[in-house]
């Protein structure tokens, strides 16, 4: 550029340059977003991440403007979960009760009723709660539930929306996360399998998730230190023992959900089974003592096998089951009264039928190979 131009020349010189940098930075911005293969996907969950902040600005859970939400806090805010969408009650959890009256005693009071608390800081509720146990035992059931019945706002977290291929966005996301539960207060941050994110640290791991667990763990050390503060981390995990010291510390109440006793196999199937049709040879109790080992979740197939047993039958002897055009109501309650109920012969059944499924997962030992050396 000439210096020793006229003064409106520069001016004008100055103008273009700016205008041309502004339209290749907007063309190169609006190139990059083309090829971006996840930019559906982010249009998606924005729109997804105002309707519920539309519906709990409604409901008079809180009140968070849109506008003033980055685009990382609209994708976290896609995850989120209504209270009043979570259809899993404390009735629908059997043989846990222990556990439940320390949930209601160590979270969900304190949250509810904060004037009760509000000059001790050790009755406040924890920053982190942990959940561990062998899969299937209602680990991420008690988690919902725990939301459902204190009212706080749900963030099931989804740790693949954490991780990005671009360099810093990861952190931002991070940041992002604690920002959105801070302005959605009293909030609950559910991260299940949170092993598989949050697992012990090592020299091996990559710059990227390590700045991004330094950043996780910074912001919750925020949520920590203040006492107002009513947002809880809640994880899930079947290997308690991967976890990073770090998290432990940040996480003081455990919980151990483990495999249900005779005592709690007896009330998880009653509770299964209380408005299914059973017939009167039905023994809970000792259907209790034929399963052993199993999981909650085992208990729910096995009841779902048995009920199959009798639309089986029906099959067979009916042939088809019958159209359900032109169906009145009637018909309906001759179909259902058509269905012989679940007899205790169907329950023994199933509980074969899972064993056998569960031995199948067992891992086969082979024997070591032995070198003979003459």
């Amino acid at each position: 550029m000439d210096l020793s131009a006229p003064k409106e020349q520069i001016l004008g010189i100055v103008m273009r340059l700016s205008i041309v940098t502004a339209i290749t930075f907007l063309s190169v911005r609006w190139l990059m977003n083309q090829i971006d293969p996840t930019n559906k996907s982010k249009k998606k969950a924005t729109e997804q991440a105002k309707k519920h902040l539309k519906r709990i600005t409604d409901s008079g859970k809180g009140y968070v403007p849109v506008d003033d939400l980055s685009e990382y806090e609209l994708m976290i805010a896609a995850h989120l979960v209504h209270p009043d969408d979570i259809s899993v009650t404390w009735n629908h959890i059997a043989g846990l009760d222990d556990v439940i009256t320390d949930l209601r005693e160590t979270v969900i009071l304190p949250v509810q009723r904060r004037d009760l608390f509000e000059n001790s800081r050790l009755s406040m509720p924890p920053k982190g709660v942990l959940l561990h146990g062998p899969p299937g035992c209602g680990k991420t059931l008690i988690a919902k539930a725990t939301a459902k019945e204190a009212g706080m706002n749900f963030i099931n977290l989804d740790v693949s929306i954490l991780t990005d291929k671009w360099y810093g966005e990861s952190q931002k996301l991070a940041a992002a996360l604690f920002s959105l539960a801070v302005k959605l207060q009293p909030c609950i941050i559910f991260i299940d399998e949170i092993d598989s994110f949050l697992r012990s640290r090592s020299a091996t791991d990559h710059e990227a998730t390590a700045m991004m667990k330094a950043q996780f763990m910074s912001w919750w050390d925020g949520l920590i230190t203040d006492s107002n503060c009513s947002v809880i981390i809640m994880g899930a995990t079947n290997r308690p023992r991967d976890l990073d010291n770090a998290i432990l510390r940040r996480m003081p109440v455990t919980f151990n959900i483990g495999l249900p006793r005779m005592a709690q196999r007896e009330k998880i199937l009653e509770l299964i089974l209380h408005k299914e049709p059973t017939a009167p040879d039905v023994n809970c109790h000792d259907l209790a003592k034929k399963t052993d080992g199993f999981t909650g979740s085992d208990l729910m197939e096995l009841c779902r096998s048995a009920a199959v047993y009798r639309i089986r039958d029906f099959m067979s002897t009916e042939g088809e089951l019958p159209s359900t055009s032109g169906a009145t109501s009637s018909d309906g309650e001759i179909f259902h009264d058509a269905l012989r109920p679940i007899t205790m012969s169907d329950l023994e059944n199933a509980v074969e039928k899972i064993r056998a499924s569960k031995m199948l997962c067992v891992p086969i030992q082979m024997p070591e190979a032995s070198l003979d050396v003459e």
